[in-house]
């Protein structure tokens, strides 16, 4: 803020708590050099949900004791902190091989979102917290998942195993991952195991297999009928 800024802001602050009124200039001079020197890196208002006039109106609201610069400075260093907090780095578009224009770019993201110059991209908020805002909770209503159909079925050449149990869950059938194996200790969402041997015996390591072993096929399946029993009970 400037010195106009801070000089409209403490006639707004007089308005509501009278006892911060200054009325000789050169109490009024000290203190618009008092507020400009802690404020002088906070903006006024953004466009993105803060507003100095706010955090005053709180405070005289909620504390009996008249506010100082210093409590509107950490207003705006909270609310900063919360927005970066819900940020995530954009891809930058710069040249990945070009390291001081990537790192740059992502620098200059996240100061942005910091000064309030632009709102923090909150891809987490999509799936992170236990409370979701309304308008994500529509599109995952509306999409079934957060990841779009025609964006799952891009990735499914990628990750074969994870489209081929959204496969098997979409046409009714058990999932085998969603069970422990109780043959190789392999944990659920994890492939069985398969034992590396030496040729005296003895195994040396393990490897994740295609398929899984009988017995987990058994549970999974004994667990998708109970399941089901459940539901229609």
């Amino acid at each position: 803020m400037d010195r106009r800024e801070i000089a409209g802001l403490l006639a707004y602050m007089g308005r509501l708590d009278p006892r911060t009124m200054r009325t000789d200039p050169g109490e009024l001079r000290d203190q618009v050099d008092q507020w400009q020197e802690l404020l002088g890196d906070v903006p006024l208002a953004t466009e993105y949900g803060w507003d100095a006039r706010n955090a005053i109106r709180s405070h005289v609201v909620s504390s009996p004791y008249p506010i100082l610069p210093v409590d509107v400075a950490r207003q705006w260093s909270k609310h900063s902190a919360d927005r970066l907090a819900r940020h995530t780095d954009p891809v930058p578009t710069t040249d990945p091989d070009d390291v001081e224009s990537w790192r740059a770019e992502l620098l200059g993201t996240r100061h942005a979102v910091l000064a309030g110059q632009r709102p923090p991209n909150e891809q987490r908020a999509i799936t992170s917290g236990t409370t979701l805002d309304p308008a994500v909770e529509e599109r995952l209503r509306a999409i079934g998942s957060c990841i779009p159909p025609h964006v799952r079925q891009d990735l499914a050449a990628y990750r074969p195993a994870k489209a081929r149990r959204e496969q098997l869950v979409a046409e009714g059938l058990p999932d085998v991952l969603a069970v422990p194996c109780g043959w190789c200790g392999a944990a659920v969402n994890s492939p069985c195991r398969a034992r590396r041997v030496v040729p005296r015996g003895g195994a040396t390591s393990h490897r994740p297999m295609k398929t899984a072993h009988p017995s987990r096929i058994e549970a999974a399946a004994l667990a998708y009928d109970t399941s089901r029993q459940e539901s229609a009970a």
